[in-house]
């Protein structure tokens, strides 16, 4: 019997289980947050490892001798050990392009409903059944105003288009690997120095790939060159962003607001989590890591996880889609489109 694990169950996917099912896998799905020797005790016997937050140890895929493949049903693998997995010629492969249009998406309604105080507004008619104009329920118009996006891949080129073509914004770039050029051609500027974009920045969206040079990228002093009326966009990782100076910011009054649906530490809690502070601010909107999460994103997530669960265990080489570097240095088992 071909055995498949499928952990962070709390993301509902029947297409994928059902279709697992129907090929005659034995599926086990595991809770999110499973301790490392129960996922390590669980994959012993798998062929098949799908994982979507719980990260994927050295420990974890060692103790997995039958493994074929590993899917990450989204986009980021920072919680895989890639390089423990190649040593074992085990290939990884993601799902890069089901959610670009939905996150940007994301980003947007974030954007436009912090420019217009929405939270606020709605939290005041439901306590007090209407409210008049008055200053402090001023909104902001997005035409004219300049979005500065940290990162300027598939999703950032979305989201310019749709403040740029859309909205009439004017939208920067800081992105270190794409020339003037083809940023022009996504319409957007491209600024060289981070802090420029930032200082120029009415509303700053980020939307970089984490990783070691990226880690912490926007902090203390990167907070400190924007606009005291900025608005600053994450739905990219959370870990971008230095959290703590994020939270002093907003709790000094020196950003204007945040729009975040995704932490380092995740799930958020109201109490004794770093970011909780931001629960009291009406000018921050906490979403719960759901960006992506729309029925048209999730038909194309499952379909495509199910198509590389079938190459791999039908053992043809599976697809990689992404451009990551980290996955693009793989060599067994594995072919690019």
């Amino acid at each position: 019997m071909v055995k498949a694990v499928r952990t962070d169950r709390e993301l509902e996917c029947p297409a994928v289980d059902a279709g697992l099912r129907a090929n005659g896998v034995e599926l086990v799905t595991l809770p999110e947050g499973i301790p490392e020797d129960d996922l390590c005790a669980a994959v012993a016997d798998a062929d098949l490892l799908l994982m979507c937050y719980t990260p994927i140890t050295a420990r974890v895929i060692a103790a997995a001798p039958r493994l074929k493949g590993i899917v990450k049903y989204g986009v980021g693998i920072d919680a895989i050990d890639i390089p423990a997995a190649m040593a074992r010629g085990i290939p990884v492969v993601n799902i890069p392009d089901y959610a670009e249009e939905t996150v940007a998406e994301g980003a947007f309604a974030l954007m436009i409903a912090l420019a217009r105080r929405l939270p606020a507004i709605s939290s005041a008619v439901a306590e007090q059944g209407w409210i008049w104009p008055e200053a402090r329920w001023l909104g902001r118009d997005i035409a004219g105003a300049t979005l500065g996006l940290v990162g300027c891949g598939r999703i950032g080129r979305s989201l310019a288009r749709m403040a740029g073509a859309g909205f009439r914004a004017r939208v920067l770039g800081y992105d270190p690997y794409l020339d003037a050029a083809a940023m022009r051609e996504a319409g957007i500027e491209k600024v060289d120095a981070l802090h420029d974009l930032l200082a120029a920045s009415d509303f700053v969206s980020i939307h970089s790939v984490l990783n070691q040079s990226t880690r912490g990228m926007i902090g203390a002093a990167e907070l400190a060159c924007m606009k005291p009326t900025a608005i600053l966009i994450n739905v990219s990782r959370g870990a971008l962003v230095d959290e703590a100076a994020l939270v002093d910011a907003i709790v000094e009054g020196r950003l204007g607001g945040a729009g975040l649906d995704t932490y380092s530490l995740e799930p958020l809690r109201k109490a004794g989590h770093p970011m909780s502070p931001l629960y009291r601010h009406d000018n921050v909107i906490l979403l719960p890591h759901l960006a992506f999460f729309t029925v048209e994103a999730m038909q194309r997530l499952e379909a495509d996880t199910l198509a590389c669960c079938e190459e791999i265990l039908q053992g043809r080489p599976v697809t990689v889609r992404s451009n990551d570097p980290r996955l693009r240095a793989q060599r067994a088992g594995i072919q690019f489109a």
